[in-house]
This record gives C-alpha cells, structure tokens and sequence, in this order.
C-alpha cells in the first residue's frame, strides 16, 4: 500500500469519515486513485467508483466558467451592470458581473445550512420564492461594490439568473449541454439530479459539540435519520439553488471536467479567456487570493488554484496546478463547514 493510500485508510479507521475517494491526474491520465469506506454505514455498502457526493460550492467553478462562456461569445461583458440584464434586482445598480464572479459585490452572505429541501419536495419547490425572502432580509451591501472581497453564495445565485436570462434556457440545462456534453460527461458523473441507487449517504459525527448546534441551525428531525453506529446520517436533499451549489458527481466525473480546464485545448473557452479565469483578482488595491471562483494557494513551490464544497454530510474539494498541467480530488461522505485545504495533506506525497 502506497503513503498516500496507508494515510488516507488510518484516516477513516480512526473515525473521522466513513469513506473517502481520492484522485491525482494530469491533463489525460490518472496518476494516482484511492477509495475506502463505506458509503452506507448502516447497510455497509463500500464505496465504489460511480459513487457519487453532493459537490456543494464547487458548484461555483462550473457557474463562472458558463458565465465566461458567454462573456467570450460576445452574449455578455464583464463589466455589465447587472440590473441590465435581470429586472428587479434587489441591490444596487453599480453592481457588475465581474464583481458578482470575483466576489467584490458587497453581497452578503448568510449561513446556508438551512438552505435545503428533501429529494421528495424537489419537483415543487419554488428557488424564486425562497431566495426573495433571503433578499429582503439581507438587503444591505456589506461594503461598497469593488472595495473588498467577501465570498457570496447569493452573489452566485444571481449568476445562475443571469445564465438563463442571456441564454434562454434553465441553468441545469445550459451546463448539461454546453459544459458537460462537449467533454463526454454523462450526467451520472456530474448533474443536478439524485441517483439514489448510487448516491453515497451523507453522515455527521454523533459524539460532537458541531452535532448538537445542528439542532438551532436546522430542522434535524425533518432532515437526519436515526443513528448508524457513530453517525447520524442525512436524508437524500438538494441546495436552494442549483448554481451556487446544487452540483452532484462522482470521483471520474470531477478529474474529467478538471482535465478539460487543465488542457491547452480547453473544450469549453480559448486559450485567453481560460488563461484570464486563473487571473487572480484585486479589490481596493488588494489581491483577494481568489481568481474567478478559485481560490488561490501554494503548495511548497507549486501553485494551485482550488475550491472545496462543504456543508451538511459531505465535504469536497478540487485542485489544479496548472503550471504543471496536474490536478487533484477528494471526497468525503461527512460534514465539512469550512476550507480545510485537506489536500496539502495528501498531494505532498506525489508533488
């Protein structure tokens, strides 16, 4: 068993997920792949390599690079007003799409956890009804837009209007068949949909003080099931609001997109503008350490650009270096509520 491999098995051995996926590729091939665990610790079912996560804000990656689509086929510029092209929009006029994708709007951005629904109530719920509660009641700019970075969840939620307002098509639509189709991505490997027959069970640890504040952020009963040995498992649920992370995927799915944007023959926008979407982006004088929708870092000498999607069940995170043309993922069926930068544990081994 390689370091990588032995390190990743102690860690779900010792508790701290019930299963993990992991891959390390470049632009063509898959250098380095690991799975371990059980994707359903009540029925013991072992994760396998179609199991599939919820994806959460690494949703936000696939929706810039939509937006920068249409931004390359002259449909959209950057430094559009936003008002311009959504009516009603709830906040100030200046706002551009180049702030809403770069995170210098002034949006705010309340605590999403409760921002979700039960599989069974998803063929009628109304997002545009949920979110204009959350309008109104963060109505107020955290800062003036372009002055400062603050990430917005609700920043990328307008960024899905906008992408069916120019497109004039669904959000879920415009990805499937002009994101994912070009790439050969099937939908069981990157979609908005639940497959229930391969879905991996999202759990949070039963025994933490993180467990009991579930209870003020969310409705437990409603959307927790009863305990499966440490764990409390989630029930199957989608995001209010498929495009700042409603995302589903598996492992392959998620090298696949990766190694599209790693290419120099990017499937989805030329040279320049994939080249610009790795730019990172300044606000009052100041780099944010975020291009448009990825953080930006370093690892010894190698950098990388990165997002995790965390939230109730599950935790993710992608990675690319592209100065090398390598990537990398990890998946865990288990709660994460912050940027752990998880991957700087294990990518060391092969970097």
């Amino acid at each position: 068993m390689s370091a990588i491999d032995t390190f990743l098995k102690g860690y779900i051995d010792r508790g701290h997920a019930p299963s993990v996926q992991y891959a390390f590729f470049d632009d063509s091939n898959v250098h380095h792949q690991f799975g371990y665990g059980f994707r359903d610790v009540g029925q013991r079912l072992a994760v396998e390599p179609d199991t599939s996560y919820h994806l959460f804000s690494v949703t936000k990656t696939v929706t810039a690079l939509a937006t920068l689509q249409l931004v390359e086929q002259g449909r959209l510029k950057l430094d559009d007003k936003v008002s311009d092209h959504l009516n009603g929009f709830p906040y100030p006029s200046t706002i551009t799409v180049d702030q809403l994708l770069s995170h210098t709007s002034g949006i705010p951005n309340p605590i999403p956890l409760r921002w979700i629904h039960l599989a069974e109530e998803h063929v009628t719920f109304d997002d545009d009804r949920f979110f204009d509660g959350i309008f109104s009641a963060n109505h107020k700019l955290l800062f003036y837009p372009g002055t400062r970075f603050k990430y917005s969840n609700l920043g990328y939620v307008f960024l899905g209007r906008l992408i069916e307002r120019v497109s004039g098509v669904a959000f879920e639509s415009y990805v499937r068949d002009n994101i994912f189709a070009p790439a050969s991505i099937e939908p069981s490997d990157l979609g908005f949909e639940i497959n229930v027959s391969t879905m991996a069970v999202g759990y949070h640890k039963r025994w933490t003080i993180s467990n009991a504040l579930l209870s003020i952020l969310m409705d437990k009963r409603k959307f927790m099931g009863p305990p499966e040995r440490d764990w409390r498992p989630f029930r199957h649920f989608y995001i209010n609001g498929a495009a700042y992370g409603g995302l589903f995927g598996t492992p392959r799915g998620l090298v696949a997109y990766a190694q599209g944007l790693l290419k120099t023959d990017c499937p989805w926008l030329s040279d320049s503008f994939r080249k610009e979407r790795f730019r990172e982006r300044s606000a009052g004088g100041r780099a944010t350490g975020m291009s448009y929708s990825w953080f930006t870092g370093m690892l010894g000498n190698n950098r990388y650009f990165a997002h995790a999607g965390g939230g109730g069940g599950y935790y993710v995170e992608l990675r690319l270096y592209p100065g090398r043309r390598l990537g990398s993922v990890i998946m865990f069926n288990r709660s994460g509520m912050r940027d752990e930068r998880f991957l700087d544990r294990v990518d060391r081994f092969l970097l």
